[in-house]
């Protein structure tokens, strides 16, 4: 698992995937509820496709990297669940 060090991360809207093929997570660990978070598809870099995600992910997302520092922790990638 790496660890992603900024708050601002790679987004595209171009490369889509499909349903359930990603092996990576962007994970969005909560600093106030241990063992909670968000976390999207991306690869191993990071990136998450915005068009492959449903609105409600894709609002969840954006949220997410708008409250880093203050509700999330800094996103890490990780391998996904097989």
């Amino acid at each position: 698992m790496s660890s992603l060090s900024t708050a601002v991360h790679p987004v595209t809207t171009g490369r889509l995937l499909p349903a359930g093929s990603a092996l990576f997570r962007l994970r969005f660990q909560s600093l106030f509820h241990p063992g909670r978070g968000l976390s999207f598809p991306c690869d191993a870099e990071g990136v998450v496709t915005l068009d492959a995600l449903s609105e409600r992910a894709r609002q969840n997302y954006l949220y997410a990297r708008a409250v880093v520092g203050r509700e999330y922790a800094s996103p890490a990638v990780e391998l996904a669940d097989a």
